[in-house]
């Protein structure tokens, strides 16, 4: 079903209906970089296919050198196979994620998202140790989890750390749906990459451009994404709501 359209079905069959004027579309740019499943076909594209392409365009953008490529499952293994590719760097497992624990950046509390990440994730010592790693993640939210990540890492031997995202600098919420954090809880809302980095204590950090974004999902005159998280320029016009309200409410459900 399109937008703005009307199915009927009835004894007659299914029909369709567009009652309403034609209106530009503005496609969650998100669903190519996280949510969505990779073996699904969202807007036309297939998803694996978008987060490939996303890893390429993130190695060309910002190479880095080291001894091999490790995803943060699940959401960044498209994106660090794409980037072991065309870099020429050995793809391995390094990180093996629990599959029995949900997506850490919605949980309400910190508390509860430190635990899920120590839960969540296992590093593979024999791939790590002594190696300078390139760890592939699809978004930094509020730097928590990376910098844990990182320690991780270096806790298994990792000589050096060097962390790139396969998205840009995540600056706005999503007020159109996703559980996304108030944007003063955004890390890179605030702070500039080299501060992130040193936050997180990676050797190197690196986002994709918001050019190469676009160009990694295919964005043309046809099929227009909306990139508000990342470009703060929502489709829809939002009333941004108070904070303190939004605080009281994250209090309410925690």
């Amino acid at each position: 079903m399109e937008p703005g359209e009307v199915l009927v079905a009835d004894a007659d069959g299914v029909r369709s209906f567009k009652p309403f004027p034609p209106e530009p579309t503005a496609h969650c740019v998100f669903e190519h970089v996280y949510f969505a499943r990779p073996d699904s076909l969202v807007f036309g594209r297939t998803v694996l296919d978008s987060r490939l392409r996303l890893g390429r365009q993130l190695a060309l953008e910002a190479p880095a050198d080291a001894d091999v490529v490790c995803p943060i499952p699940d959401s960044g293994m498209g994106a660090a196979l794409g980037f072991a590719r065309e870099s020429g760097l050995p793809f391995e497992w390094g990180l093996i994620r629990n599959h029995y624990v949900g997506r850490t950046f919605i949980q309400p509390r910190q508390g509860q998202r430190s635990l899920g990440v120590k839960i969540k994730l296992n590093p593979v010592r024999q791939v790590i140790e002594g190696r300078r790693v390139v760890l592939i993640d699809d978004s930094i939210v509020r730097g928590t989890t990376s910098r844990k990540i990182v320690h991780m890492m270096r806790e298994a031997g990792a000589r050096e750390v060097h962390l790139r995202i396969s998205s840009p600098p995540t600056t706005g919420p999503c007020y159109y749906g996703i559980d996304t954090p108030l944007k003063s809880e955004l890390i890179a809302s605030s702070h500039s990459v080299e501060e992130i980095r040193r936050f997180i204590e990676a050797d190197s950090l690196a986002y994709l451009s918001h050019e190469g974004l676009l160009k990694a999902v295919g964005d043309d005159a046809e099929r227009r994404h909306c990139t508000a998280c990342f470009s703060g320029r929502y489709p829809v016009a939002v009333t941004v709501p108070d904070e303190s309200q939004l605080r009281l409410f994250e209090k309410t459900r925690g």
